[in-house]
């Protein structure tokens, strides 16, 4: 069975474990590996690497929940009550207003967000 005229089909988006080579969590290249690009869609997601110590400082989201997975590596969530650690195959959801950081642990951590698409920059009249 088709998609209808104008719909695109599904299809694969990433494969992680050739995204993120041999040494998975711990080396090549960091910061945003992959980012879903097509357009017409309704969600973002990124693959993201920390080198090994490394992190994302604490900071508040105050519009989207976000889903964070972990592919490979180690390392903590910051924000809550107490650091949560965090393992390959942890999943966790990030609400919206919340304070999120994340800190790479000794193996380096590598990690899946999805989250709804921001709309994009519109200019308008100013209202009066």
């Amino acid at each position: 069975m088709t998609s209808p005229v104008g719909v695109p089909d599904p299809r694969i988006a990433c494969r992680i474990p050739e995204l993120l080579g041999p040494d998975a969590g711990t080396g090549g290249a960091t910061g945003a590996l992959w980012k879903l690009a097509e357009s017409g869609r309704q969600l973002d997601a990124n693959v993201v690497r920390l080198e090994p110590g490394t992190r994302v400082a604490p900071h508040i989201e105050p519009d989207l929940d976000v889903l964070l997975v972990v592919v490979a590596g180690d390392g903590t969530l910051d924000g809550g009550d107490a650091p949560q650690d965090l393992t390959s195959g942890t999943v966790v959801w990030l609400p919206h207003g919340s304070t999120r950081g994340i800190s790479a642990g000794a193996d380096g951590l590598a990690y899946l967000t999805v989250h709804r698409r921001r709309p994009g920059m519109q200019i308008r009249r100013r209202a009066d």
